[in-house]
């Protein structure tokens, strides 16, 4: 339903341009909007109006109107005055009220529309259905976006997205759940994700710097059908999720970019245990200390060389060695050699994984 706010901006911008005084009373006699006094117009004088034929009538120097939504009778306008400036503005704001209400209407049956269409709840014929009588178009490339902005807690990032966002074509702003808002946007093709990229960064960006937000954005891949969108939405969770757990560091998870971690998000978690078991036995390296895995995390990073890895760390390379060694001892794996660095970096990561299916418990 239209919020009463929007119906008193508009009767008082139409009052400031045509000195007409306005009032706009609900069905059960309550003040919606209003520019002037209107405690002489009685909930009996508008009852009365209501159940009558006429579309308007003049009542006591009044000019009533009735609002309709799909021929029912939603709101009563009353133009101040028995004049015909006062019917003609009346009818004017009648007008505006109802294109409103009909605009209002549209935007939540298309926010509801997403909603099921994100969760599988609508049937195949029933999307094209609905799509077409909300005049959206079926078969063009879109991409789902899910954006959490962390501690939010007066819902600034919804109200900067829709600034951005809701006056372009084809952006269809929405949430289900509680802490995600979901983007669901066309894109200009199959191949664009360039132009995705540049979307996502730009959200980031802006959500940091103006609304000093923490951002993280994950999306999925582009669909050339309305009836794809779901796919979309749930690759961009599983972006999400793969982020979180693997890829900490980044602000923008894309679900065709996520490499290794996709492969170990989805496997069973006994699977995983089961090769932590094999590998390193009661040893896992979880219970390695954070210089340690600092020191391996950076050694990776620079491609396994020695010399780069201590020049980084501040360290001497014959410290660096000792660390290596001394992870060596405890693991059985030498990080220097290729074979058991890539073990090794697989392990770390079935760590963090098998930390986040515990958490979930």
């Amino acid at each position: 339903m239209i919020s009463n706010q929007v119906i008193q901006t508009s009767i008082d911008e139409l009052k400031t341009i045509t000195k007409i005084d306005l009032c706009v009373i609900d069905m059960e006699g309550i003040t919606v909007a209003t520019t002037f006094d209107n405690r002489n117009v009685s909930q009996e004088l508008v009852k009365n109006f209501v159940s009558s034929p006429a579309d308007s009538q003049i009542v006591g120097g009044y000019h009533m109107l009735k609002v309709l939504e799909d021929g029912d009778v939603l709101y009563v306008l009353i133009a101040k005055g028995a004049g015909a400036d006062a019917y003609m503005i009346g009818k004017v704001a009648v007008s505006q009220i109802q294109n409103l209400v009909i605009a209002y209407k549209e935007h939540f049956d298309k926010n509801n529309f997403f909603q099921n269409l994100l969760l599988d709840n609508l049937l195949l014929v029933d999307i094209y259905n609905r799509a077409k009588k909300l005049h959206i178009v079926s078969e063009v490339p879109r991409v789902v976006y899910l954006i959490e902005a962390q501690n939010d807690k007066d819902n600034i990032s919804m109200e900067m997205l829709k600034s951005i966002f809701e006056g372009q074509t084809g952006c269809y702003l929405t949430a289900v759940e509680q802490k995600n808002i979901i983007l669901i946007k066309e894109v200009s093709s199959l191949e664009a994700y360039e132009e995705v990229e540049q979307t996502a960064q730009v959200i980031v960006d802006m959500l940091n710097a103006e609304a000093m937000l923490i951002t993280k954005v994950s999306y999925g891949t582009i669909v050339p059908e309305l009836k794809e969108v779901s796919k979309s939405y749930k690759e961009a969770k599983m972006a999400r999720d793969v982020g979180m757990i693997f890829y900490m560091e980044k602000s923008i998870s894309a679900y065709n970019t996520l490499g290794i971690g996709r492969l170990i998000y989805q496997l069973p978690i006994n699977l995983c245990r089961i090769f932590m078991k094999e590998i390193f036995g009661d040893n896992i390296p979880d219970d390695l200390d954070d210089e340690i895995l600092t020191t391996v995390q950076k050694f990776f990073d620079n491609n396994l060389n020695v010399s780069e890895t201590s020049r980084q760390l501040y360290v001497h390379r014959n410290t660096l060695v000792y660390r290596i060694e001394k992870l060596h001892q405890s693991t059985g794996l030498d990080i220097r050699k290729f074979d058991d660095a890539l073990t090794f970096k697989i392990a770390l990561m079935v760590v963090n994984y098998m930390k986040y299916i515990d958490s979930l418990e």
